[in-house]
């Protein structure tokens, strides 16, 4: 990656920087074969995980398609992939009928799911994060599949424990985080049923200057409301590590499915953060709540040995968050709610 800058001053640049392909990424798209996916890419990764992808195949200088899929509920965000050349098809993927007459391509990204709001319609949420990962894998079963999961599936653990490994027995709290699990479930299911190669990420948390967990922090300390401390710490990775850890997961799929937990090296502590926001700003923070020993967290460990260490460091990112916020730049307002320990979401 090239030198750092010291700020980010507008989108454009951030979504340059967090979709740059690293040469591991060329050399993906130099001997990968088939082309690319990617279900729900409207959301908050989808767009610069498959930008990454596209410039690194041109980079590379192999031509392949890119595909997004999505209700597409805004214009811009459609034209943008279109004009960066991401195809966009629209639908609805708990369409049947749409989903079977998707392009059967040979490297399927998984993207799809439902959080908030899910204590309130329990249903479509296990419709959209279990009835549909099984959908999918049936129609995809003879392609690459990479399906984001999330930490959530874990229990929460001491902080002196380094964080929840892969070969830890889940233990999802509350609907959101169980229907989770049977996302997973139903990849794995695929995966033995079809030989199907999978590899479920685990994601736990990623971040970049419009979302995240540092925004979600930095802006209670910048708008001088209270900042939780129930979850007193957490796990955060810049979003553009996050895109090349999950891109580079296409050479490890795997039947049985493989699971991979995609996250930062440090446990972080939110009071201490939030801290360092309020030296940043010139802002005294003001704190409610109580730190717990435990915490949601991920152990990556595995991940680091099979991509490498992530590139852009905490200090970093925090520098970047404090010279976004002040500037008004725009967020995406989609709050982590990382401070929440019943699973309520």
């Amino acid at each position: 990656m090239n030198s750092l800058p010291s700020e980010i001053e507008n989108e454009n640049q951030l979504d340059e920087l967090i979709s740059q392909p690293s040469e591991k990424i060329i050399e993906l798209m130099s001997g990968i074969d088939g082309d690319f996916l990617f279900l729900g890419i409207a959301g908050k990764i989808g767009p610069s995980l498959a930008i990454m992808a596209k410039r690194a195949s041109e980079l590379a200088g192999v031509e392949k398609r890119f595909i997004g899929v999505s209700r597409f509920n805004s214009v811009e965000a459609r034209s943008k992939l279109e004009n960066d050349g991401i195809e966009t098809i629209a639908g609805d993927l708990m369409d049947t009928g749409f989903l079977n007459k998707l392009p059967k391509v040979k490297n399927v990204f998984f993207l799809a799911g439902m959080k908030f709001g899910s204590e309130e319609n329990p249903a479509l949420t296990w419709a959209v994060n279990v009835y549909l990962p099984a959908l999918v894998a049936e129609t995809f079963c003879k392609s690459r599949i990479v399906a984001y999961s999330t930490g959530c599936v874990y229990n929460l653990v001491s902080i002196g424990s380094g964080g929840s490994r892969e070969t830890d027995n889940p233990g999802p709290v509350g609907e959101y985080a169980q229907s989770c699990l049977g996302r997973e479930r139903m990849f794995e299911y695929g995966s033995a049923k079809y030989k199907t190669p999978v590899a479920i990420i685990r994601l736990n948390y990623s971040v970049e200057m419009r979302y995240g967990v540092l925004v979600d922090i930095a802006t209670k300390v910048w708008q001088r409301k209270p900042v939780d401390l129930s979850m007193g710490y957490f796990n955060a990775i810049w979003q553009g590590d996050a895109n090349e850890m999950v891109l580079r997961s296409l050479d490890f799929c795997s039947s049985p499915a493989k699971i991979i937990n995609v996250t930062g090296k440090e446990i972080l502590s939110v009071k201490e953060i939030a801290t360092e926001f309020g030296n940043q700003f010139g802002i005294k923070p003001e704190f409610v709540g109580t730190e717990s020993e435990t915490a949601l967290l991920n152990n990556s460990e595995m991940a680091f040995g099979l991509f490498g260490r992530p590139k852009i460091p905490v200090e970093k990112m925090i520098q970047w968050t404090a010279g976004w916020i002040p500037r008004g730049n725009r967020l995406l307002n989609k709050p982590t709610h990382f401070e929440t320990r019943d699973g309520k979401y």
